[in-house]
């Protein structure tokens, strides 16, 4: 009689299991087809507005090679680029902020906050009104910045049992401190400069080329790998560092390769489109309650900021009738009303 009670009690368990994995699976897939459905139409209109109006029957045919000269150069050389890269760094910061929301266990953590963007900015700033510089050589600097700004964190942060929380105390530090240093710059500056260097900080998909779009797109794929890892390995870390060491994982190898794919990922994307405030915020935040079961939802944060940059970049163009401003302006005000209603609801209480 007990064992067959046994049985039955596993055969029950096995079965509640099999239909919530299949629940998660049609969850994930509703997810993912909903957010496919909104860059889908997003890039549709992105590609059909403009100062040249695209019918969509023209833009289909474009799209497919056989529109006009003229149609092929707007849709291809104009806003096609745009458009992309919107879509890249959307999804790479939406990467960064999962991995370190992930980390740290803290929906605040993300890389403008702990001031990899800062660095970013202030190295650029740096290149652009003293060392005379710009394109190429530009990216290098900005890059070379957040991978400074990344490291002092690393030493920040090591072999302490309080290390997230120190990791964010030192990334705030470090973020006041390159904007006190961007600042002083910018009063010293001509300017003219000043105002070149006002619109890369603000953040700015404009005048994309396509080699931009190719290097960030290239990054991308090479951190794919390590991507994948720290998602099958982070929620193991998460249990705390014994029990991830008694089932074979090191977390401090997890902990070094997230950091290391999040800064890579933020320092590319700020020396292409400016430190583009709040998408690695706001995108894991919205993307775990959609999935419902408390996951890394790395894959599901990289849609989600590409649909919220690409809509942001296509509201900074036509929000205001005659007057485009900077892509950083709109996920500026975004990002204010996001933290503000995270203030009012129970998760902003639990802080």
């Amino acid at each position: 009689m007990s064992a067959s009670i046994v049985t039955s009690a596993s055969t029950v368990g096995r079965a509640s299991i099999v239909q919530i994995r299949a629940a998660v699976r049609r969850r994930r897939l509703f997810v993912v087809g909903g957010v496919v459905v909104a860059l889908v139409a997003i890039a549709a209109t992105a590609l059909s507005l403009g100062a040249y109006a695209i019918a969509p029957a023209d833009l289909w045919r474009t799209l497919w090679g056989g529109g006009s000269a003229r149609e092929a150069y707007v849709v291809f050389q104009v806003r096609m680029p745009r458009l992309l890269m919107g879509v890249l760094v959307g999804a790479c910061l939406g990467v960064a902020g999962a991995l370190l929301q992930s980390l740290l266990g803290n929906p605040l953590a993300s890389p403008d906050l702990l001031g990899i963007s800062g660095g970013s900015g202030a190295a650029a700033v740096f290149g652009l009104l003293i060392l005379g510089i710009g394109g190429p050589a530009l990216a290098i600097v900005a890059f070379a910045g957040g991978i400074g700004v990344a490291a002092f964190l690393l030493l920040a942060g090591r072999r302490r049992a309080d290390g997230g929380y120190r990791l964010i105390l030192a990334g705030v530090g470090v973020a006041f401190l390159c904007a006190a240093l961007t600042s002083y710059l910018m009063v010293r500056a001509k300017l003219e400069l000043a105002q070149d260097a006002l619109i890369w900080l603000t953040g700015s998909l404009a005048s994309t080329p396509w080699w931009n779009v190719v290097t960030v797109a290239v990054v991308a794929l090479l951190a794919v790998p390590a991507i994948v890892a720290c998602a099958r390995w982070l929620p193991l870390t998460q249990l705390g560092a014994p029990t991830a060491a008694s089932l074979g994982v090191r977390a401090g190898t997890v902990r070094l390769a997230a950091i290391g794919t999040a800064v890579l990922l933020t320092a590319v994307t700020c020396a292409f489109a400016g430190p583009i405030s709040f998408i690695a915020m706001c995108a894991p935040a919205i993307a775990r309650p959609l999935l419902g079961h408390g996951a890394v939802a790395i894959g599901t944060s990289a849609a989600v900021g590409a649909v919220l940059l690409a809509a942001a970049d296509l509201l900074a163009q036509y929000a205001l009738p005659g007057h485009a401003v900077p892509v950083g302006v709109v996920t500026g005000a975004l990002g204010a009303v996001f933290l503000l209603w995270m203030l009012a609801t129970s998760k902003g209480r639990q802080l």
